[in-house]
């Protein structure tokens, strides 16, 4: 990636005014020419350097054998051609502050690093490593399609993984990039997911940090291999025809020596504003967003990984963390901006500048937003306002649902807005609904184990969470070991307990989520219609007595849309008799039902097709009568009429319908009982009507005690 002369000039400028987004070709460690003995070029930018030197496994890591000199026409840049210098070699760089302290750095922009930890003792020094060469790429059809696609009309199911405890070899060492490659991959096709996300690979030195506390931005971690082992990791994705997004960490970085805390003895890549320089709760230093050679070094790592790696979209880690300057911090402990306010100008202009420039660079990549506050237009363009992300992370909804699924269904009435509350803001931004790793560590238990009741019901309940999960509009995400029910919370020191599919009801709850995902991949109503009104219909979303939820998905395709029911029952009740309102159809028959036997289930409904009567019900002029029993979800394909009928609605505001109660329906006397009737979302501005059913769940399960 040598640079040449005639150019370097314009790549300097172009760095000092935050607007070089490859500025990996300008500094770093590069080839001096096409033969080994031209040697290697290491230039730095330390602008408040007395003297910088470079050390490496070749002079003994002698701070005086080398010394670098700045450049004749930029002296906050540090040159040097060291012939002797190989690919491979290991070196640092000797910063000597102004006050004579000499620290030894790694080089911000290196390819690669030492292999090993610090907490095995390594110094994590920078490898020469040369990305020009070497790996041939055969994912060129991969990246056409991918950049000729629209992913926000297109399935999206995205497994995340922590390479380094997936699974581990036999002797409990983890795999390399080549050996996931030869495993995780086949894994993901089988089991009918989109995309990989992988937790941060840019070289960190604490394990325990996951990957988040980044101290070699450019740098591939070492742990599973070499650069070119993680391009034919990626590029095995891609010819599999999966999509690969890696975690990408630009709101801070960890303090270690080696790293890019006061790198010329000064702050230079953090704030140096006091009160916004550290992430207290985190022990790290925050990003300088207003200092342009700081935002080309963001820029260009994220341009870089999609250059060189070909990667497919990047997750932006603790993007709240940048917004706001009182992120994390009390009252007196932070400064407000020009204006006043507690926004965060320069961060607003860095995440917007880095989606623009990325997006318009890479047609085909997705930049993705963990951002867990009521921040407005995340998803929408920077012109008209908004931080131009491609996608953010429901952390909304994941917290509401985690909080129902997790309760025993005794209380689960008071709580039925928690499943029906998000489809009232479920199209004001482009949402992927995650269950990451964040949701199965510290305490808070695995997906199985948050599930309430016995044994049993613990598989039933996670397999009709996966139903909710996976018919609800958005892009979906969930962490490895989720599929087959890991019991314990997730470790990364340890492989995912895989000896549990040794035992039947995992086994079949991983045959469960491979079915679903199939479907889900295979159905345009899945996915469709993600970020439109039309592609969602709630049949029922007022039914808090018994804890039912039905509602259908449309691809809304002329003249014959594809259109699934979907009904839920979470209640620890069975349902044997239900009648669900349903657009005009002459049947509508089984495509996914979490009480199969095969799934681990009961094997209560055995019919495959349910016909439609006539008889009005949930606002429709016809009905279909299933059971529903507890625990259990159901996803029905309308067949046999393109029609869909709607609600009859008479254009005034619906009143309050009463809704007989177990007791009144048991005994046949007294009046009705009034449950207030709300409504998740509107239908164009109007209430869908709420009208009484012939026959409830509730009633008929009361009628067999």
């Amino acid at each position: 990636m040598t640079v040449k002369k005639d150019i370097i000039s314009e790549q300097k400028y172009l760095f000092h005014q935050g607007k070089n987004y490859r500025t990996y070709d300008l500094l770093g460690a590069h080839p001096a020419g096409k033969k080994p003995e031209d040697g290697i070029v290491f230039r730095v930018w330390a602008p408040r350097a007395q003297a910088v030197s470079l050390v490496s496994d070749r002079n003994g890591w002698d701070p005086e054998a080398e010394p670098m000199v700045q450049m004749a026409d930029d002296p906050t840049i540090w040159e040097l051609t060291a012939k002797e210098m190989r690919v491979g070699d290991l070196y640092k760089y000797a910063v000597t502050a102004d006050d004579g302290r000499v620290m030894f750095k790694a080089d911000p922009y290196a390819f690669e690093s030492e292999k090993g930890t610090v907490d095995e003792g390594h110094q994590m020094a920078s490898r020469v490593s040369d990305l020009a060469y070497f790996y041939q790429w055969g994912d060129q059809e991969w990246i056409r399609s991918r950049d000729g696609r629209n992913h926000y009309e297109s399935p999206m199911n995205i497994y995340e993984v922590h390479l380094g405890s997936w699974r581990h070899r036999k002797d409990g060492s983890v795999m390399s990039y080549r050996e996931l490659a030869g495993k995780l991959i086949p894994y993901v096709k089988k089991m009918g997911y989109t995309h990989l996300e992988v937790m941060p690979l840019t070289e960190y030195p604490f394990e325990g940090s996951w990957g988040y506390q980044v101290t070699g931005y450019f740098s591939i971690t070492s742990r599973y291999g070499t650069p070119d082992d993680f391009k034919y990791f990626v590029d095995s994705c891609h010819r599999a025809g999966i999509g690969i997004i890696m975690d990408w960490v630009p709101a801070h970085f960890p303090k270690d020596a080696h790293g890019l805390i006061d790198f010329d003895g000064h702050h230079l890549y953090e704030d140096s504003e006091p009160n916004r320089m550290e992430h207290k709760g985190w022990g790290t230093r925050a990003f300088d967003f207003g200092r342009p050679e700081v935002l080309s070094f963001l820029i260009s790592d994220a341009f870089f990984f999609c250059d060189v790696y070909h990667i497919d979209g990047l997750r932006v880690d603790a993007v709240a963390a940048m917004l706001y300057l009182d992120y994390d911090r009390k009252a007196g402990e932070w400064t407000p901006n020009k204006n006043g306010g507690r926004e965060n100008l320069e961060a607003i202009h860095f995440l917007r500048e880095v989606n623009s420039d990325v997006l318009s660079s890479f047609p085909g990549v997705m930049m993705i937003a963990e951002e867990s506050t009521a921040w407005p237009m995340v998803t929408r363009p920077p012109e008209d306002g908004g931080l131009g992300f491609n996608y953010k992370w429901n952390m909304g909804w994941m917290n509401d649902t985690l909080a129902y699924f997790s309760k025993d269904p005794i209380f689960r009435g008071g709580m039925h807005h928690n499943l029906t509350f998000s489809m009232t803001y479920a199209y004001s931004e482009n949402f992927i609904l995650p269950i990451s790793h964040d949701e199965v560590v510290h305490g808070k238990c695995s997906m199985l184990s948050k599930m309430p009741g016995e044994y049993d019901d613990k598989f039933a309940g996670l397999r009709s969470f996966f139903v909710y999960m996976m018919t609800h509009p958005g892009k979906k995400l969930t962490f490895m070991g989720a599929e087959f029910g890991q019991f314990i919370e997730w470790d990364e020191k340890k492989e995912l307990d895989w000896m549990l599919l040794d035992y039947e009801k995992h086994r079949k709850l991983r045959n469960f989520v491979q079915e679903l995902n199939h479907f889900y991949k295979e159905h345009p109503s899945m996915w469709k219609k993600d970020d439109a009104m039309e592609g969602f219909r709630w049949i029922d979303a007022d039914n808090a007595q018994d804890n039912t939820f039905t509602y259908y998905r449309t691809d809304g395709a002329a003249p014959d849309p594809e259109v699934e029911l979907v009904a839920l029952n979470l209640s620890g009740l069975d349902f044997p008799v239900y009648d669900i309102g349903v657009p005009d159809a002459e049947y509508y028959e089984v495509m996914i039902d979490t009480d199969r036997t095969g799934f681990g289930g009961t094997g209560s409904r055995r019919k495959r097709r349910y016909h439609v009567e006539e008889g009005p019900c949930n606002g429709y002029e016809q009905h279909i009568t299933v059971p529903l029993p507890k625990f259990s979800g159901i996803i029905l394909q309308k067949c046999g009429d393109s029609h869909i009928a709607k609600p009859k609605s008479t254009g005034k505001k619906a009143k309050k319908a009463p809704v007989k109660s177990a007791a009144a329906e048991k005994k046949g006397k007294g009046a009705a009982k009034k449950v207030p009737v709300k409504s998740a979302r509107k239908n164009n501005g109007k209430k869908t009507p709420a009208v009484k059913k012939p026959r409830t769940a509730h009633t008929e399960n009361t009628m067999k005690k």
